[in-house]
């Protein structure tokens, strides 16, 4: 038993020792709100976690502050927005893909007086004018955040990431959606998709119950209230059969309702304003508050603390001190008055339900349970009027509001990245705005009269699933034409949604080459031009490619019967007639092209001149017997699109983005270079004065050293308050680098006088264990040993001349003075001790792999008499089988009760059971 535990070891310590290899393969995922991200993370023995931020907070506020030469992310960035308001960014998720003439840059506007917008000449966007020389697009400010975003979640995950998953609105469009896409590009993100915030939602919900999805359908409402709108969501659970998988869950989008403009946002904003109103009303200062850009920032800010406070009390006295010119504000704010500022917003608190019904042709009785998603939905009136808007028993809370989107995008970005695998959990998203192609052609009326005539022909209709692939064919054109990608019917949107929507028309597609197709295949029918759309994971619409599609006809020779191959080759045989064709006939020539086995063509391109002659039951006859093959032609057609909506950033200004962000980036590495090493040489002054008067130091530092080394100090501190704040980081670490090597030898001092006890324990353990394995190993009788004498006999020199190096090291270092450099060095020890423990191991190798030397049989029939336990002579000594040879103890070591013949192993050697007994020892 006793060496089966050492094998046991062996094979655990062996196990410990092999390297991770584990590879950075981590995701991520960024629930983008409008006012709050929260970022999550997947890498290998994580499973889906939120990262935190520096602050150790779950989620981060959207906001970036660009001041001078400073720059702030999240919590930072909102303090700095007290104190000066325009430098600070927030709530950009309003802006994305908007033109500056949209309703909706006019409201953020109002809301944000103290940022200065102005109109992108080029795209005719909205830039934020952060100064003369500097100005920044809604995109390159989201870039920053989403930068920043991956940094958080590289520092919790300890690993570099560049996948990521994030959420949108279910209702952000095209173009909104492609800056998104634009935005992560700047900032070198990856996407692995854009999910719908709403779906995310739902995967999370569905992940976590998976036992609970069976082929029964579940209709669940999700009611997402978040800062800046609302969405209510309707998804149906259930199993489904796939070809790849199996049986497996699968959630799919059934109907959207949402409220760009109903969050809590609007009701902090309202709560602000009524703030506002109270403060002037007290009269303290003739002018009006409402006109102090800093001071509304602070009534902001306390408004949003009101609304938090109100949820769970019945009133709440606001204050904030130093409001405007040293004047404190007091007000107490009931939850009543509260209500009755949003009363209109909570009438509209039904409108996303019913308009999520309606998208998916759904009752109230169908749906089983409403879930609150979202932080504003914790307002006790927005639960009161949803609760009596769905007309349940009580509204679902088992989700958490605040992560359940980021957790749902993570696990989508798990299950997209190639290093993890995830149990599947089929996800339909829905397309909210329905899309459409438009063209116009010629047509002729009854009365030979020409006119043009306008199609429209539905792409995707509203609620449609997607990732889809969509073909549309265009059969009557025979030259270069142009149709148009727009949105469909948008009747279903109110008057304000449509308002800040955009443009309707998506896109321009103009086709070149149509008629140049025609013009080479002229003998073949055209099969009409095909235009191949793929609305991707992400929800944008792409147009893959056109193509002029064509078919022929492919004569095939006619099959001979068996009877008459086998009459034609006896005929050969003898003589009577000829495979070859005679020289009169023309053989029809074919060609054979490989087509689809599902594709059938049955169009002809001509008919031979004797078909005419041919009856009609003939004609019916032969085309049954022979049976036409077709072939397809396609010719691809150039295309030129025209966006129309909101146009694309160009390379150029792609790569000055990145280029701009990348340099503010630099410039933060810089400051925080800079910062580091400043408080480093800091903390090497303070700390290095202290330590010359610690009992320890005292010891080994001599006067004239320790004179020399304060008047250093005290002249490198009343550096860094003259000059020091000021220094550039090469010059703060030259001087660090300068105390740092004048203190060098009294630090080393120290520091090996703390390491002595502990490595001179080690060296003698490590002698006292080597010294017995060497007396067990020369123990071993002469017909068992395994060891050379040269093998022992290094060890033994080794042995002793680590004894004597280490007891006249130690005797010379006694006689030095502590201020001297010391003798005793711990890395000369280290390697004594490495030198040791090397030639131990190499011995104990290889009595691991040694084989037991053969025994000689006894033939005997009778019993052989029980050895002497005093034969110790090898004349006497006389090995039976079943035992072992005997063992002579080390002469001054305690013997073990039981012999080396009890051992279950009885083919075990002598030499191998004491390396395995001494192995033991040595881990102990």
């Amino acid at each position: 038993m006793r060496r089966k535990l050492t094998l046991s070891v062996l094979f655990c310590l062996v196990l410990a020792l092999f390297p991770s290899q584990t590879a950075t393969v981590a995701v991520m995922s960024v629930d983008l709100g409008s006012e709050w991200m929260k970022v999550a993370i997947v890498k290998p023995g994580v499973p889906m976690e939120i990262a935190l931020n520096k602050e150790s907070r779950r989620k981060t506020p959207v906001a970036v502050c660009l001041k001078e030469n400073e720059r702030l992310f999240g919590d930072n960035a909102l303090g700095m927005s007290v104190k000066n308001p325009k430098f600070v960014y927030r709530h950009l998720q309003s802006l994305l893909g908007k033109k500056h003439d949209n309703p909706q840059v006019a409201i953020y506007q109002k809301r944000f007086p103290e940022h200065k917008l102005v109109k992108d000449e080029i795209r005719g966007t909205v830039l934020f004018r952060n100064s003369e020389e500097m100005e920044y697009s809604p995109e390159e400010l989201l870039g920053m955040v989403l930068n920043y975003s991956r940094a958080l979640a590289q520092d919790f995950a300890e690993q570099p990431i560049k996948d990521a998953v994030i959420t949108v609105p279910a209702f952000f469009n095209q173009a909104e959606r492609r800056a998104v896409l634009q935005a992560a590009q700047m900032a070198g993100v990856k996407v692995l998709q854009l999910i719908n915030d709403n779906t995310a939602v739902a995967l999370n919900y569905g992940v976590f119950r998976r036992k609970d999805i069976n082929s029964t359908a579940q209709n669940i409402m999700f009611y997402d209230m978040g800062s800046g709108s609302t969405t209510a969501t309707i998804v149906t659970y259930q199993t489904v059969k796939t070809k790849e998988s199996g049986t497996q869950p699968q959630l799919q989008i059934r109907g959207v309702g949402f409220d760009r403009s109903l969050g809590g946002f609007e009701m902090e904003l309202r709560l602000r304003d009524h703030l506002a109103k109270l403060f002037n009303e007290q009269k303290k200062t003739p002018k009006d508050v409402r006109e102090n850009h800093r001071a509304m920032a602070k009534l902001l800010k306390e408004a949003q603390r009101l609304k938090t406070v109100l949820s769970a009390n019945a009133d709440f006295m606001a204050q904030v001190e130093g409001l405007m010119e040293d004047i404190d504000f007091k007000a107490k704010v009931t939850r009543v008055e509260f209500e009755d500022l949003c009363a209109d917003l909570f009438e509209k608190v039904p409108g996303p339900v019913h308009e999520a019904l309606s998208s998916a042709e759904m009752s109230l009785d169908e749906i089983e349970q409403v879930i609150l998603v979202g932080g504003a939905t914790r307002v006790p009136k927005v639960q009161e009027v949803l609760l009596k808007a769905v007309g349940k028993e009580e509204l679902g809370k088992n989700i958490n509001a605040d992560e359940a989107g980021a957790m749902g995008a993570v696990y989508q970005a798990a299950a997209l990245s190639k290093a993890f695998k995830v149990k599947p959990f089929l996800v339909r998203e829905a397309a909210v705005f329905p899309i459409q192609v438009e063209f116009t052609r010629e047509t002729e009326e009854e009365d030979g009269s020409k006119s043009l005539k306008h199609n429209k022909r539905v792409l995707f209709q509203r609620m449609a699933p997607y990732p889809q692939r969509k073909v549309i064919t265009f059969n009557r054109y025979t030259d270069d034409f142009a149709f148009y990608i727009n949105y469909g019917d948008l009747s279903f949107l109110s008057e304000d949604d449509l308002s800040v929507f955009g443009s309707f028309n998506l896109t321009t597609v103009q086709l070149s080459g149509v008629g140049s197709s025609f013009q080479k295949h002229i003998d073949a029918e055209s099969k009409g031009i095909k235009a191949h759309f793929n609305m991707d994971e992400s929800g944008v619409l792409l147009l893959d490619r056109v193509e002029s599609v064509f078919e022929t006809i492919v004569e095939e020779k006619e099959e001979e019967s068996t009877l008459t191959k086998l009459g034609n080759t006896i005929s050969s045989l003898f003589g009577g007639g000829s495979s070859e064709p005679s020289t009169n006939v023309t053989e029809p020539v074919q060609v054979t092209l490989s087509l689809p086995h599902n594709e059938t063509w049955s169009s002809e391109d001509e008919k031979r001149t004797d078909e005419a002659e041919k009856t009609e039951a003939e004609k019916e006859v032969e085309k049954k017997a022979k049976p036409q093959k077709k072939s397809k032609i396609s010719e691809d057609v150039a295309v030129e699109l025209q966006v129309n909506d909101i146009l694309n950033p160009s390379l150029e200004a792609i790569t000055s983005s990145k280029k701009k962000l990348q340099d503010l980036t630099d410039r933060d590495l810089e400051k925080h270079e800079r910062e580091k090493t400043l408080n480093s040489l800091e903390a090497f002054i303070f700390e290095t004065q202290d330590k010359m008067y610690q009992e320890e130091y005292q010891a080994v530092v001599s006067e004239e050293e320790k004179e020399e080394i304060t008047a250093k100090l005290s002249e490198a501190s009343a550096w860094l308050d003259e000059e020091g704040y000021s220094a550039t980081t090469k010059e703060l670490r030259e001087k660090l680098q300068e105390l740092r090597k004048l203190c060098k030898a009294v630090f080393f001092r120290v520091e090996e006088r703390k390491k002595w006890p502990d490595r001179l324990v080690a060296l003698d353990n490590m002698l006292n264990q080597s010294s017995f394995f060497l007396r067990g190993a020369r123990s071993i009788p002469e017909d068992d040993q395994i060891f050379t004498d040269v093998e022992l006999k290094t060890l033994e020199k080794v042995i002793n001349e680590t004894t004597t190096w280490k007891n006249d090291t130690v005797a010379e270092q006694e006689k030095r003075s502590p201020t001297e450099r010391p003798v005793l060095l711990s890395k000369d020890i280290e390697a004594k001790l490495s030198l040791l423990d090397r030639e131990v191991n190499y011995l104990l190798n290889k009595a691991k792999f040694a084989k037991p030397k053969a025994k000689p049989k006894n033939n005997s029939t009778t019993t052989p008499p029980k050895s002497s336990s005093k034969a110790n002579s090898k004349g006497n000594d006389e090995v039976r089988p079943g035992e072992e040879p005997p063992i002579k103890e080390p002469a001054g070591q305690n013997t073990d009760s039981s012999s080396p013949s009890q051992l279950e192993d009885e083919t075990a050697t002598t030499g191998m059971f004491f390396i395995a007994t001494t192995l033991l020892c040595v881990n102990d």
